[in-house]
């Protein structure tokens, strides 16, 4: 008897083939028949009419932080709302683990420094994780049997770091006992089923006490060391982050990507590729380690989004605006002094004259401050201007747009939400993204899901992505849209049994509607542990979410079911050739 039968679904099966329509049965987590209309002739526990919907593999999002929100949110929220059944967690050199165990102080480290680098708020982590691991097998483990998606793991290399070199992490370097005790930590965790290696050299990267975290000391000779024992085992991967990730690379930044991925045998991820017309020369040179990589027996995938992300600023919390050239030392000074600052013509003379240099890199996008919209205020004397465009007000008010924005802001006590409207959105720029899709070493991702919660809200894009190529500006098939959320990140992975619905596959499953799937607006909400906020955006047209054949979600209302899996390298991923 099947456990469940899906009648007359529109079948998009990640694969990239035409659509058809087709029963699907399962039994036991897996899918175990794919068949025409009417032909499943075996009784089913449950059963359910989808003629006229899309059934699809779950989504799987190559980049996220959800290592610590799983402990207190099993259902990775927004994240499965919008359809994804699987997360990879643990990048950008941050993980929760290993932490020594008899260093206590390590875990307050670990906390402070993930709220500063990753957004994540302090109370969230200090109240809503136990914290009781020491090992990378012991964290794996306290969250097997309690997660309602599949989830796999990175190995940050700041944990390793600090585990071994302590304090010394941060500023100094490993004798070589030290690098020997570093990479046996390391070959623990990949036999406990960690993915790998994730580190970051990015100079926007700094811990709790504001130093630059302890991965960004290491020298390319440990780097290689690390990636060199990645590819001692089965079925993992490399995920790194350098300052020219986010604009363009310098060659030192291409030699060590080349280097790493050469050493392990293995692919190499970073995030994120950001595609704007006005900067063409960007995306060719952001090609250029992949390009050298396969010359060199290896391979590099750049992940990026297919959607612009919703993001909002201020001028009193921390945000992409401090990491600005000249910028974060001003929004670092107590709030009176900070307005003080900031009131001060030669001091915004400068700080605009920093933000529109060839130093800013990507961030001179945040520079142009009249295309900012107003949103949430807290004084009598903003009334009224949530939801209009900065230049707009500027103009009553005979102000340039900067000097206008602090105004407005001061009058808050800088708690004014900001939204930059983005400069991305033309014509040219979604063009240069349809092209850049096809590339062979692109790859749909880098939400940050689980990170930066209070600010950017990168989980929709999936749902935000199928509706725009149904309904909006169609840059894609559903058919090719559906592969790239789902069989291409699990080949990159080298998941097995999973990104398609095939015979014999997990029964990981997404049932939507194609009139209307979409994703709603940014919205704040307090829903963290210690009251914590962050952005979150209701899911619109998604049916339903199977994890392992059980349903865990219906209609966008969790059911409560944790069937996920936690995804362990050699035993549920391969191996995947860099030939």
């Amino acid at each position: 008897m099947l456990d469940h039968l899906i009648r007359r679904a529109t079948v998009v099966d990640g694969t990239g083939g035409p659509a058809y329509t087709a029963d699907v049965g399962i039994r036991g987590g897996r899918i175990v028949v794919v068949a025409e209309p009417g032909a499943v002739t075996e009784e089913a526990v449950t059963s359910e009419d989808a003629d006229g919907l899309v059934l699809a593999p779950g989504f799987v999002d190559p980049h996220t932080h959800y290592d610590a929100q799983l402990f207190w949110d099993p259902y990775a929220t927004p994240s499965m709302n919008h359809g994804v059944t699987t997360v990879a967690g643990g990048n950008c050199g941050f993980t929760l683990a290993p932490l020594h165990p008899d260093r206590p102080e390590d875990a307050d480290y670990t906390r402070r420094m993930m709220s500063r680098v990753e957004g994540m708020a302090l109370a969230a982590l200090e109240e809503g994780v136990d914290w009781s691991w020491s090992t990378f097998r012991e964290y794996l483990d306290a969250l097997e049997g309690r997660i309602a998606v599949n989830a796999g793991f990175m190995v940050g290399h700041c944990a390793l770091r600090r585990h071994v070199m302590g304090a010394d992490a941060v500023g100094g370097q490993p004798t070589p006992a030290q690098l020997d005790a570093m990479l046996a930590l390391f070959h623990d965790a990949m036999d406990a089923g960690a993915w790998g290696l994730s580190t970051t050299q990015s100079s926007t990267h700094s811990d709790g006490d504001g130093e630059p975290v302890a991965s960004r000391h290491a020298l390319p000779e440990e780097l290689l060391a690390l990636s060199r024992a990645v590819g001692e085992h089965e079925g993992t991967q490399l995920e790194a982050i350098v300052a020219g990730c986010l604009d363009q690379f310098s060659d030192e930044e291409i030699d060590l990507f080349v280097d790493m991925t050469a050493a392990a045998g293995r692919p190499l991820n970073w995030n994120v590729l950001t595609i704007d017309a006005a900067v063409p020369e960007r995306v060719p040179r952001q090609l250029v380690p992949s390009e050298r990589a396969r010359r060199a027996g290896g391979r590099i995938v750049a992940l990026t989004m297919p959607i612009l992300t919703p993001m909002n600023m201020s001028l009193g919390t921390f945000c992409a605006l401090n990491l600005i050239p000249g910028w974060g030392e001003i929004l670092a000074l107590p709030v009176p002094e900070r307005i003080e600052r900031l009131r001060d013509a030669g001091t915004r003379a400068e700080m605009l004259r920093r933000a529109d240099s060839k130093e800013a890199g990507v961030f001179r996008r945040l520079a142009n401050f009249g295309r900012y919209v107003i949103g949430d205020t807290y004084s009598a004397a903003n009334e009224g201007l949530s939801g209009r465009v900065v230049n707009d007000i500027a103009a009553e008010r005979g102000q340039d747009a900067f000097h206008c924005l602090v105004e407005i802001c001061a009058a808050d006590d800088l708690r004014t939400v900001l939204w930059p409207m983005p400069t991305d959105n033309d014509p040219d720029s979604w063009a240069l993204r349809q092209r850049t899709w096809e590339h062979e070493d692109v790859m749909l991702g880098g939400s940050d899901a689980g990170a930066h919660l209070d600010r950017m809200c990168g989980a929709p894009y999936t749902t935000r992505f199928l509706g725009d190529c149904l309904r909006g500006r169609k840059l894609l098939p559903l058919t090719a849209a559906v592969k790239m959320l789902t069989d291409d990140p699990a080949r990159l992975f080298g998941l097995r049994e999973r990104g398609r619905i095939e015979e014999g596959f997990h029964a990981d499953l997404v049932l939507f509607d194609p009139e209307r799937i979409d994703a709603g607006p940014a919205t704040l909400v307090h829903d963290l542990p210690g009251d914590s906020p962050r952005l979150d955006s209701k899911a619109i047209g998604i049916v339903s979410v199977r994890v392992n054949g059980i349903e865990t979600l219906r209609d966008d209302k969790v059911t409560g079911a944790v069937p996920g899996t936690v995804l362990r390298s050699g035993r549920d991923t391969r191996t995947v050739s860099t030939a």
